[in-house]
């Protein structure tokens, strides 16, 4: 497995379509794998690989929280696609990251007596309790929905305020606008976010088509993960 040098053009063409069909480089969430192959890069993707790049724009964001991210990181070799090799120059195993570095975990190779020991068993302790101090990823979904009347008579603005009415943990409305269908009627579009072990698009059709003296139907105009 590999994207062969992701240093070069060649490499991150492979990269750009092995995330053609992919948001991330494993799983649903961003985690480490995206870390390592995201450090593994020298420059931005150009704009024709567009896949790589939007993948890319969104990794830099969490930046500051890589961290954070769950899995652990693993040698580059062992992402992407089979029968590619790894020759990405200094793709050793990632080091440790951020605030963990200064924390040895096995300490010298010397035999160890006493002393040596307690250090040990301290600095797993300190190692332990910055862990625990992480906060947890939230995975969140940006949604726009499409609520469509039932004809041009219909009171656009109770419909939206039924809409907003709504209220659930985990979603938060966003902005709305009217866009024009044809023949005077026009739909609500209006976005939300949603925190998706929380909130799914089928709640939000349920609730949604139960105000049936406004609302025809309703259709999910655009779903991005965040």
């Amino acid at each position: 497995m590999g994207f062969g040098d992701l240093k070069s053009a060649s490499g991150l063409k492979v990269l750009n379509g092995f995330l053609s069909d992919r948001s991330y480089i494993e799983g649903y969430v961003p985690s480490q794998a995206d870390v390592a192959v995201f450090e593994a890069i020298s420059a931005p993707p150009t704009a024709d690989l567009s896949h790589a790049l939007r993948w890319f724009n969104h990794i830099k964001s969490y930046q500051s929280q890589k961290s954070s991210l769950p899995g652990v990181k693993k040698p580059l070799g062992q992402y992407g696609p089979p029968g590619v090799a790894d020759t990405t120059s200094g793709s050793a195993p990632a080091a440790k990251e951020d605030d963990d570095d200064d924390i040895d975990l096995f300490g010298s190779d010397e035999e160890e007596d006493a002393d040596a020991a307690r250090l040990k068993e301290e600095r797993l302790a300190q190692y332990a309790a910055k862990k625990s101090k992480k906060p947890a990823l939230i995975a969140k979904s940006s949604i726009l929905l499409d609520v469509k009347p039932w004809d041009d008579e219909t009171d656009m603005s109770k419909l939206e305020e039924c809409v907003r009415s709504i209220q659930m943990d985990g979603l938060i409305w966003g902005q709305s606008k009217l866009v024009p269908v044809g023949y005077g009627i026009k739909k609500l579009q209006i976005g939300c976010v949603v925190e998706d072990d929380k909130v799914g698009t089928d709640i939000l059709e349920e609730h949604i088509s139960a105000f049936e003296d406004f609302v025809q139907s309703m259709d999910v105009a655009a779903f991005n993960k965040i």
